[in-house]
This record gives structure tokens, sequence and C-alpha cells, in this order.
């Protein structure tokens, strides 16, 4: 027990140093970890096998990831996905184990344990994937979804692939009985235990078995939750939710292993269940912390558990071996992203974010040996081609993001569009704020020059009848063209915070007289705006936030007319003290460290709540 606490605390230590260095240096997270893990690999005669067994307890933060993705989704979500998960996920898992096999047999491996390696170099890494997807934003775009579709599919096969493995007995080998070093080899007992205590039941009985226990996941998290946290809840503490919320997730994890299914496919399942419950949100909240540091700790054992001995032995045919199998996977990535029609960036991010080994592979390698489907000195190497390719993963991460500069920088090459007509209102940016502006002011009969960078969107506008031009609206050339030395007003709604604020600039400076409407991503850039010579200014969140608001006072038993009197008194008096505190607010200094703002800040806010408070003791509001 010392040596887990002491091998804890090392990990925990060079976690603390590392991660934040990565994320510093644009690494990502997922990078720091792996690399903690590798600075600990020397220091392994300190740690010793606790390693495994500490992999074996962060694996359940694999487990907690795929709960809380659960919760995002919607049955309704889950069964529009169909396609991908049989098309696109099935196909990836076929058409990679059929080349990864072949090139097996290439290498005089017979087709037993070709199809076995085919197998596990099918699946990619649910952890390393998701976090790296969810850490840069990009779990919306068609290209994450994808992703997320392949991988839920890759959970889904390991099912029959552990039941096939031991059909695939290799010709003459015989493997010692217990395997000591690997991961997952204390798992995939365990596993072996359950199989066999399936393997008494007839087919028809394991069938009826597993259908049970999905059945009971569904049934149970759909009529018990809802008493169970009404329970709780009248204990008023709140470690209790947080017992409940890891409850749920250990007790699903646990049946499902029971049945011989994964435990990550069985918490992914009763998070679809509940994601309709009014819980979900406190689940969440309890069990993302718990899920972060598992998968943390999961990485660094990852990375620890790279053996350099094997790959200083032949370091040159590991490496190639690794590349070699990644490529084939990208290639296969790549064939169907053009299959599915996944264009543009969305295709380099589904080509590159799943081109690794996956952590099943770990569990699939040791299980091969287990059944003399592979001999051990091969699973040594299979074992360090896994752990290479998810080292790389992020990695190919990075490169994808320097082709997504490079691809948003050869699409600025494309000539922009000849603007043949000049209208008094220019609107730079028609995204989801701009299109509003612009379909308000199109229907109340004014015209107006649109002008955006985005290819695509102003393409999308075209076909809805709209009329739009394709440009760079921070060149001074486009605005010119697009008749800046003549319009009445210019809307400035561009999403880019520091585009918006050059467009404004350069908009005053050659236009004193013009009426200059910007778009403020928060209060601090409507500062930046209005330093730069915009006239009005209006935060994204801020009159939908008030009409929330107003909504809410209403509820409360104000009547129409007090809560809209309310909303404009509150309007105005914000507007007055975004104007006072422009003229305090210093770009050089934090807001935080201001005093002179914050002091005016906290005066005005007294101001606000006198204001508002005295308009609900007026005769006429309380009548």
């Amino acid at each position: 027990m010392d040596s887990f606490l002491f091998a804890s605390t090392l990990y925990l230590l060079v976690a603390c140093i590392a991660v934040p260095l990565a994320v510093r240096l644009g690494l990502g997270s997922v990078l720091g970890y792996l690399t903690a893990g590798i600075m600990i690999a020397p220091l392994e005669g300190l740690v010793g096998s606790e390693t495994q067994s500490l992999q074996h307890f962060a694996e359940f933060g694999v487990v907690m990831m795929l709960f809380l993705i659960g919760l995002e989704l919607e049955p309704r979500s889950l069964w529009n996905m169909r396609h991908r998960l049989l098309g696109l996920g099935g196909l990836q898992v076929g058409l990679t184990t059929v080349l990864v096999s072949g090139a097996a047999m290439l290498m005089a491996v017979p087709w037993q344990g070709a199809l076995a390696i085919g197998l596990i170099f099918a699946l990619s890494s649910t952890a390393i994937v998701l976090q790296t997807l969810t850490e840069k934003n990009l779990m919306q775009t068609n290209g994450g979804r994808s992703s997320f579709s392949v991988l839920l599919t890759q959970d889904i096969a390991v099912i029959p692939m552990l039941a096939l493995v031991p059909l695939l007995t290799w010709p003459g080998l015989n493997n010692r009985a217990a395997t000591d070093g690997g991961h997952g080899s204390e798992d995939l007992g365990a596993a072996s235990d359950v199989m066999h205590m399936l393997d008494g039941l007839p087919g028809w009985g394991v069938t009826l078995v597993t259908l049970g226990a999905i059945i009971l996941i569904v049934i149970g998290g759909h009529y018990t939750t809802r008493p169970v946290f009404r329970y709780v809840h009248r204990a008023h503490m709140r470690e209790m939710y947080t017992a409940v919320a890891l409850l749920i997730v250990v007790g699903v994890a646990a049946l499902m292993v029971l049945v011989g299914l994964s435990p990550a496919l069985g918490a992914f399942l009763a998070g679809v269940v509940l994601a309709n419950s009014e819980f979900r949100h406190e689940l969440a909240a309890d069990i993302e912390p718990f899920k972060g540091l598992l998968l943390g700790l999961f990485f660094i054992t990852v990375g620890a558990g790279i053996n350099f001995d094997v790959l200083m032995g032949a370091p040159l045919v590991i490496l190639g071996l690794t590349l070699g199998v990644m490529a084939i996977k990208a290639g296969v990535l790549f064939a169907l992203a053009l299959l599915f029609k996944i264009k543009g960036r969305d295709r380099m991010l589904f080509t590159l974010g799943l081109a690794q080994a996956g952590e099943f592979g770990f569990v699939l390698t040791s299980f091969s040996v287990q059944n003399n489907v592979l001999p051990t000195e091969m699973s040594e190497t299979i074992l360090l081609v896994v752990a290479l390719s998810m080292l790389l993963t992020p990695l190919l991460f990075i490169a994808y993001d320097k082709l997504q500069h490079r691809f948003l920088e050869q699409r600025e090459h494309v000539p922009q569009d000849d603007i043949d007509e000049q209208q008094p209102i220019i609107i730079a940016g028609v995204g989801r704020f701009g299109q509003v502006v612009n379909r308000l002011l199109q229907s109340s009969g004014f015209q107006t020059t649109v002008l955006d960078h985005d290819l695509p969107l102003i393409q999308l506008m075209r076909r809805f009848g709209f009329k739009g031009y394709f440009g760079d609206p921070t060149r001074p050339e486009m605005l010119h063209a697009a008749g800046l030395s003549e319009a009445k007003v210019l809307v400035v709604a561009v999403d880019d915070p520091k585009a918006a604020t050059k467009i404004v600039k350069f908009a005053r400076r050659e236009r004193p007289d013009l009426t200059i409407i910007g778009r403020a991503r928060d209060r601090v850039h409507m500062f930046e705006l209005y330093q730069a010579g915009a006239d009005k200014i209006v935060r994204e969140m801020f009159d939908s936030s008030l009409r929330a608001g107003r909504y809410v006072l209403e509820e409360m038993g104000l009547t129409d007319h007090e809560a809209h009197e309310q909303e404009v008194a509150f309007f105005r008096m914000d507007r007055h003290a975004m104007l006072d505190l422009a003229e305090l607010w210093d770009p050089d200094i934090p807001v935080s460290e201001n005093e002179a703002y914050l002091e005016r800040a906290k005066e005005l806010n007294r101001d606000l709540e006198i204001e508002l408070l005295s308009n609900l003791s007026k005769p006429e509001a309380a009548e």
C-alpha cells in the first residue's frame, strides 16, 4: 500500500509540472500527461508493479467519459447516428482489419495471428481522441461527430472481438498460462472468469442474460433515478449526490462486466437513458472531476508503460511498424471521408484524429497471449506500437491545427468577389449575429451590402435568395469597394473580436462622420470598440439575457408593464454605466487590478439597485 501511495504521489507531482507546461506551449493536456509518464519511466525501479494497478484504476476514467458523453445525447440523437455507426464505423473496423491482417500475413504471420493483429489495430483511442476533441471544441463539428460515431462503433465491436479471439489459436503455440507484463492482464483475468461463467449457459441463455442486463439499465435508469435522487435530496448532504452519481456509473460498469460486455459501452447507454432527466446536469457536475483525474492518470500510465528496452533494441523497426499502421488507418479513414462526403477541415480532422491504436488494444493483446493466439515476444512489440501510436496522436492534432491554418490561408487567396452594387448600409460579417440584422433591414425595405470571408456561408446565403459578397472585410480595399466613402451606416458583426476592432478603427479613421454599430463579444471588447470609435455597441448576449430576465420577473408576480419598465431601466442604467466605465478602462491594466474602475463599478451597481427598487415602489407600479 505504501508503494501504491508513493506511485500515486509521484504521478501527480510530475503531472502538475508537465501538463501546465505542455498547455502553455500549445501542445495540449494529453501530450503533457503522456510526457509525464515518459518522465516517470526511468524510475520504474522505484514505482514497481504499481503502474499496472494504477492503470486498471485509471481506465475507469474512460468509462466515466462515455457516461458523460451519453448524458449529452438524447436517444433520438443516437438513432439519427445509426447510418454513421453502421456505415462509417462498421466499414472503418472491417477495412482496417482486412488491410492490417494482410500486411501481417505478408510478414509471415499465420492467418490466425494476423487476424488478431488486424482486430487490435482496427481500434482507436477513445480516451485521447474524445479528450482532445473536447479541449479544442471540435466535438460539434462534422469531423468531430463522425469521429465519435466511429469510436462508439469500435467500443461496441470489442464485444464480438473478445468472443472471436479464443477461436484463433496459433498452431503449435503454447504461451505460459499467466502473463505478468503488459497492459490490461489483470482486467482480462476478470473478463476471462466472466466468460467462463457464461460458457456454462447455452447460446440462447447468454443472449437472454445480455439483453436482460441492457433492459435493466434502461428501465432502472428511467424509473429509479428520480426516486433515488429525491430521497438523497432530503438528506441535504452534498457528498451524497456524488456518492449516487458514482454508484450509478460503477454499478452499471460492474453489471456489464458480469455479463461479458464493455463497461464503457454500458456507461454510455446509461448516460443516454438519463439524458432527458432533470438530474443530468447534477450528475455531470459530480462525475466530471473524477473523469478528468482518472483520464490523466491513464495517460500517464500509458507513457510510463512504454518498454524502452524493446524500443532501443530495434528502434527503426518499431517506429516503421508504428508509422505503417497509422498510414494504413489514415488511408482507410481518408477513403471513407471521401465516400461519406466529409469535406475540408473535417476530413483532415477525421483522418488524423483516428489514425492511432487504442487502449482496448492492450486488452485484446493480453487476451490473445492468454489464448495462445499471439506469442509473448510478438505481443511486446505490438503493445509498444500501440503505445507509441497513442503518444503520436497529440502531435497529429497539432499537425491538424497547422493544416487548418494553411487551409484558411489558401482560402484567403481565393479571388474576392467584385462588388457591383453599393448600398447605404454595409454589414461586415453575416454569421448568426449579422444575418438577423440583415434580414430585419431587408425585410423593412432597406438594401445592404454584405461582406464575409466565409465562402460556404456566402454561397448558402445566395441559395436562400440573399445577396452577399465573398471577401475579407478587414482589408481596406474591400471596404472601399463596398462603398465605405458613401455609406451611411456600417454594422461590424464579424465573429473575431480583434478583426471587429480593426475594422472599426479603420472605418472611423476614413469616415469620421460614419455611424458605426459594433458587435462586442463581452464587456472588455465593448471598451475596445468604444475606444476604436464605434457609435453604438451591442454585446452578443445582453439583449437576449435582458429578455430572459424580464420573463423571470413576470413569473415572479410582476405585471407585464412592471417587468418591461424594469427591463428598460436596467438597459438605460447599464448603458450609462458602460460609457462611464469605458473612460476608466485601461487596456494595459487587468480589470481586477484597476482600483478606480472597481470602485466606480461598485458605485454604479449600487445606483442600479436603488433605481430598480425605487421603480417598484412608485405608486403607479403598486397599482
